[in-house]
């Protein structure tokens, strides 16, 4: 198989042998692939080392099947992604998110696209925590994972925005706090997510615990390493500290 002109961003690079990188990447029309550019290391690469960066839009070639293809082609699309500071640290989050969640060569025709708006209004500096929570609902949307977040599961019965709920992973809102009251979630956060519309910041939190918990239930009970790389979580009344 040969391939041309993909759009992509890589999602990890790291070196392979003495002058080659290993590079997972996402792209548009394939997924997540892995990519061996070899000799790029070398002084007089034909593929520009520094284009092989995470942030950066490409156009990428490859040939080859199986797990890892060989680069063959590399041009930017666009000019590089510029976040800086705590949002550096949410870019590396969603990287690490796509890379343990998705498997390679799983095409998903949306998260492509979701993943290259979720870096955009990072850059445009819009609210981190809320960005980071639509790009986590619908990444397990695209997994087949969708949340149920209008609706109890087990009565079928509309939530209420007053009420309190707790989750049960793989099946929805249940009222009642559950065994672990801390763990609860207001209707008004679930319907605020299913509605695209941004919460109340008293709801930040409790989304936040949500999508961790989600998150750790696909893992298969595993942390993410960027979960404890964080900078130190903001002060009181300044919102979610990144990446979660």
């Amino acid at each position: 198989m040969r391939i041309e002109s993909e759009p992509a961003l890589i999602l990890h690079a790291r070196a392979y042998r003495e002058t080659s990188l290993l590079l997972e990447c996402i792209t548009r029309d394939y997924g997540r692939v892995g990519l061996v550019a070899r000799g790029v290391r070398r002084e007089r690469s034909r593929i520009p080392r520094g284009l092989l960066q995470p942030l950066q839009p490409l156009l990428l070639g490859w040939s080859g099947n199986g797990e890892l293809a060989t680069l063959t082609a590399a041009e930017a699309a666009d000019g590089p992604i510029t976040l800086v500071g705590e949002r550096l640290y949410s870019a590396i989050y969603l990287n690490e998110l796509v890379l343990r969640l998705c498997v390679r060569a799983d095409p998903h025709p949306d998260l492509f696209a979701s993943y290259v708006e979720c870096l955009r209004r990072l850059e445009r500096a819009e609210p981190e925590a809320w960005t980071l929570r639509r790009f986590e609902r619908d990444l397990l949307a695209g997994l087949g994972y969708a949340l149920v977040l209008d609706r109890e599961t087990d009565t079928g019965e509309p939530l209420q925005p007053d009420a309190d709920y707790h989750y049960v992973a793989d099946s929805g809102p249940v009222r009642g706090n559950g065994p672990a009251r801390e763990r609860s979630i207001q209707g008004a956060a679930l319907l605020a997510l299913a509605r695209d519309e941004m919460p109340q910041p008293r709801h930040s939190g409790q989304l936040r615990r949500l999508m961790r918990m989600l998150i750790r239930h696909h893992l298969g009970g595993a942390d993410l390493n960027a979960w404890t790389m964080a900078p130190p979580r903001a002060p009181a009344g300044k919102g979610d500290a990144p990446p979660a």
